[in-house]
């Protein structure tokens, strides 16, 4: 619980710490220095990051997935050896905390389960504009989900790999317990991606991942709902507005609740490069991974959605 509490205020955290060492002026000709370094010369975020195997295999991540719990065999699904010769993209459903246990550490045992295999969980550049912040992200080889940072990654050779939460922000709007609406219909950016660099594409569906927060009603059509994606317009992400439990009650709060996340990672979809694909062979093969996302559903629902209110819902 400590351990998900700490990185739910790691931002702050960063924050609090870069201001105080703003407050000591012998330090200042370092913080010079270091804010120099990263706004004019390291351009690390845009090229596979800095990753730290050390940093990912903290037995702080294990504290982190085993709140949910995130890891060990049980509750991480590999459905199919994924060989080193070659790049994958990772496509992860839906938008939620899992990603971060399975692909930026080791608590769910990644790098054990697909050897050779290096993982890059991409997130907004706007991430690493946040001076301390952004050196944790790339220490847990977390990189920018920039079409450029996306390209960079896959051209660096066989078995280097994206993970892109497809969904993104416009996905966690949707997300209630007991649902599993997809924003996946008009997403064809990543797919485009797999196709230029000849990269095998990785369905990878999370149950649960939708019932650690309760959100506030946000139909279409709602004052709420009309404002959180104006909001997402302008800046770029979103705001759910939810709540989970506290530090020391059940209730309400904002840490999460415990409930089991289980990543299912699915059989590869092989492709075949092309520089200009044309919209009909993104489709194509679109539909292909839309097939085995919902097979992946299909065949683990009443297992680990026993409680769920309606069946996977492909939407935008």
């Amino acid at each position: 619980m400590l351990a998900v509490a700490v990185w739910s205020v790691s931002i702050v955290i960063t924050t609090v710490a870069f201001l105080y060492v703003c407050s000591i002026p012998p330090l200042w000709p370092f913080l010079a220095v270091y804010l120099f370094w990263v706004r004019c010369i390291d351009k690390s975020p845009e090229n596979g990051g800095r990753t730290s195997q050390w940093f990912r295999s903290l037995s702080f991540w294990k504290y982190f997935a085993d709140y949910y719990p995130a890891s060990n065999v049980d509750t991480c699904v590999q459905e199919a050896d994924l060989p080193p010769d070659r790049p994958y993209v990772f496509g992860y459903h839906p938008h939620g905390m899992g990603a971060l246990a399975t692909f930026a550490t080791e608590a769910t045992g990644f790098s054990a389960a697909f050897p050779g295999i290096k993982p890059h969980l991409l997130t907004l550049a706007s991430n690493f504009q946040m001076p301390f912040y952004r050196d944790i992200l790339m220490a847990l080889g977390v990189c920018s989900v920039s079409k450029q940072s996306c390209s960079n990654i896959l051209k660096a050779g066989p078995g280097s790999a994206i993970t892109i939460v497809v969904g993104g922000a416009a996905e966690s709007l949707s997300a209630h317990p007991g649902t599993a609406d997809l924003t996946l219909r008009r997403r064809l950016g990543f797919i485009k991606l797999a196709i230029q660099h000849g990269a095998d594409l990785v369905p990878v569906f999370s149950f649960g991942e939708n019932d650690i927060y309760q959100q506030m009603p946000n139909q279409r059509g709602t004052m709420i709902y009309a404002f959180q994606r104006k909001f997402q317009s302008i800046f770029g992400f979103t705001l759910p507005l939810f709540h989970g439990r506290g530090l020391l009650n059940y209730n309400v709060g904002l840490m999460p609740y415990r409930r089991q996340i289980v990543a299912v990672i699915g059989k590869p979809i092989r492709v075949e490069r092309c520089e200009k694909p044309t919209l009909e062979q993104l489709t194509k093969v679109q539909q292909r991974y839309i097939d085995e996302l919902t097979r992946i559903w299909n065949t683990y629902k009443d297992t680990f959605a026993k409680a769920r209110l309606r069946e996977l819902n492909i939407i935008d």
